[in-house]
């Protein structure tokens, strides 16, 4: 008897319809697995095996062989104990094979026959609506994510037995309904958005720097004194950036679905992520892959924020893989058995210290650190990794005159409220493309969206010679001052937005450590 179920595997962030065909013939006794599949595959028999037996089922006595077609893809994980045994359990006429061709199922099986939740749902569920197929099982603690995908009906359902039934067509087996989970925003990190700018005290010029960065998707350098507030400035970031559109919203879910990081109740991610790895963190981790490949920190990052704190501390080898997200927006990993590619639109945000004592050019402490250790310290941030990063900003501590006022700050509504109107004129700026903010301009659009007028370039050109700046610090400088003029309504870009971003070039100055 020959059937065949269908299944999905992860490339990247999308997936691959596989077809799972089950032949049951004579000659011999077993379950034979082909196509390719890991190690995590090939133990599915034993899972199958207790899963029948728990669930009042018997594993047929003749010769079952499974193949996962194509066969020279790799197959990995466990989601696929689900569609290979209802197709055992099909070829062996337990199942009714007419709701099959429109069906497909993706699960892990407990020896107990229970159903346990599995990775990458979402980009699974779209193929299968790409493919065209009517309805998608899953287990239950999946149902909210593969119900993001519309026009697809969605089984939610907790053992093999209650999968059994559904294939076999009991009207009491029902779609999941998607109004049913309480819809929450999604808090990558909780304490980010209990937190506003209004808690900040003084440091008016970080705050400037970071509604721009925020405005045009810029990258950030902040360096200063422990104590100065450096990590609380990063974490309210996010709280001033703007909502996800749809498409955003759907793409970074797919990376979180993939990841294995969705909640049980969770559909589209409503908030933009923020990510804080620790320096520690392996280049694996940072960047992605493995042998059973995942996105890493900057595609866990991708239209959020990606925050470094005490930069230099990270490896070497882990800041300079930075340099193709930062450039491209996107990771690709090639190894000997895979290359997938990952999207990593995302802003840094990093902080460190000015020296290892953490008091070089403070206003009241004195530092113990050599310039010839300073200039070390400053030297394990690569040149074109720091010509990548559009704000450098020194944070001074304030004094404790401005720590007393009770007064609040500007709140974070506020900030937001300019952002998103200068990420609007960006919207329509860039209509028709794939770019969205200043920060992914090219060069040719550069040139097209960002003319300057003679004092501005003679400005800019006195600076790259007083600073001697690269081309590439020369364009990130128009990218900035381009915002900043967005950010004051101007549509041309005047001397006054060249000399505001010039001044956000802090470690271009050359007094560093001298």
């Amino acid at each position: 008897m020959y059937i065949k179920t269908y299944a999905g595997a992860l490339v990247g962030i999308d997936a691959v319809k596989v077809t799972v065909e089950v032949n049951l013939t004579g000659g011999g006794v077993g379950l034979y697995l082909v196509g390719l599949p890991d190690n995590a595959v090939k133990e599915s028999e034993q899972r199958i095996r207790s899963a029948f037996e728990n669930s009042g089922r018997r594993m047929s006595g003749r010769k079952v062989v499974v193949n996962l077609a194509p066969a020279d893809l790799r197959k990995e994980g466990a989601g696929y104990d689900l569609p290979i045994a209802i197709g055992i359990l099909a070829a062996m006429g337990d199942v009714r094979t007419d709701m099959l061709e429109e069906t497909l199922l993706v699960g892990e099986l407990s020896l107990d026959g229970s159903l346990r939740p599995v990775r990458g749902v979402l980009p699974i569920a779209a193929k299968a609506r790409a493919e065209g197929l009517r309805r998608v099982v899953v287990p239950r603690a999946n149902a909210a994510e593969a119900a993001v995908v519309t026009g697809l009906e969605v089984y939610g359902l907790d053992t093999l037995s209650d999968v059994i039934a559904c294939m076999n067509g009991n009207p009491e087996i029902r779609p999941f309904d998607p109004s049913s989970v309480i819809e929450e925003p999604r808090r990558t990190e909780d304490s980010v958005y209990k937190e506003d700018f209004s808690d900040v005290k003084g440091q008016t010029i970080v705050k400037r720097a970071l509604e721009i960065a925020a405005a045009g998707g810029h990258n950030v350098l902040m360096i200063g004194a422990p104590g100065s507030g450096k990590t609380m400035l990063a974490r309210r970031l996010p709280t001033i950036l703007p909502p996800l559109s749809a498409d955003e919203a759907l793409e970074t879910t797919k990376i979180h679905s993939v990841a294995g990081k969705l909640g049980a109740v969770r559909g589209l991610l409503s908030d933009r992520p923020f990510r804080s790895p620790h320096h520690l963190t392996s280049q694996v981790a940072i960047i992605g892959g493995g042998s059973s490949p995942q996105p890493g920190e900057v595609s866990m990052a991708h239209n959020g924020v990606l925050f470094m704190d005490e930069l230099p501390e990270f490896g070497r080898s882990i800041l300079e893989v930075l340099r193709q997200p930062l450039e491209e927006k996107k990771v690709v990993v090639s190894r000997a058995k895979y290359s997938v590619e990952y999207p990593s639109n995302f802003t840094l945000i990093a902080a460190m210290n000015p020296c290892p004592c953490g008091f070089y050019n403070h206003p009241t402490q004195n530092c113990t650190c050599t310039p010839k250790v300073v200039h070390r310290y400053m030297g394990r941030i690569s040149g074109p990794l720091m010509d990548r990063i559009d704000l450098q900003i020194e944070v001074i501590p304030i004094d404790r005159n401005e720590l007393a006022d009770i007064r609040p700050s500007e709140s974070s509504d506020a900030i937001r409220e300019r952002v998103i109107r200068a990420r609007e004129v960006q919207k329509r700026r860039f209509a028709g493309t794939s770019v969205h903010t200043n920060a992914m301009m090219n060069t040719k659009m550069l040139r097209k969206f960002c003319p300057l007028s003679g004092d501005a370039t003679e400005l800019l050109g006195q600076a790259m010679e007083r600073l001697d700046l690269s081309a590439r610090a020369y364009d990130r400088i128009i990218k900035v001052s381009r915002t900043i003029a967005d950010l004051d309504g101007s549509p041309d870009i005047g001397p006054m937005h060249i000399a505001e971003a010039i001044g956000y070039r802090a470690l271009d100055r050359g007094n560093w450590g001298r």
